[in-house]
């Protein structure tokens, strides 16, 4: 009981502390997650830019013409308590989550068992190479991830009207914010 009145109080006196982490192979959803950053400082929290672990070889990486990877730290699931709220940034994959993320998310299981990550919000954004390459289904996709956790998964919703325009290509959806690659 104590421990959580001690997360709380330090909560309100410094404001939430938001871990914004992160795939990007070419760098797209890495730039996303700047301006994702400056949005949420803007906002009276502290943000972490993390990303997630490579599963990739430096030999495929290099043949898909990959650039460098940025010097953000790659986060860990011991890492993941310290954090009041979480924002990921995930390309679509074939309409989905990349398996980086997958595979991150399946060594959460002591997260899981101990309940750490209950109550604890979560949003998503999106790159994705088409309009209809997962601007939905990769947030869809990501729900059930969060809701084993018993985390409470926090939309864009539809509050901007340009997320119905269809006068110019643009990412986003009711799931997140996105952009096109």
């Amino acid at each position: 009981e104590n421990d959580a009145a001690d997360a709380e109080a330090a909560r309100t006196t410094r404001g939430p502390k938001i871990a914004i982490i992160y795939y990007s192979t070419y760098g797209h959803v890495r730039a996303l997650a700047e301006a994702v950053k400056k949005g949420v400082e803007s906002a009276g929290a502290s943000a972490d830019l993390l990303q997630f672990p490579e599963t990739l070889s430096l030999e495929v990486l290099t043949k898909m013409g990959a650039p460098s990877k940025a010097d953000d730290p790659v986060v860990t699931p011991a890492m993941l308590p310290d954090y009041d709220g979480f924002l990921f940034g995930l390309p679509g994959r074939f309409g989905m989550f990349p398996a980086q993320f997958k595979q991150f998310w399946d060594a959460t299981g002591g997260h899981w068992a101990a309940g750490r990550l209950v109550g604890k919000p979560a949003g998503v954004f999106i790159s994705t190479g088409t309009q209809g390459g997962g601007q939905e289904t990769v947030g869809l996709t990501l729900i059930p991830q969060l809701a084993h956790h018993g985390m409470l998964f926090v939309p864009l919703g539809y509050q901007d009207p340009r997320v119905f325009s269809y006068d110019e290509p643009h990412g986003a959806s009711p799931y997140g914010a996105g952009t096109l690659a």
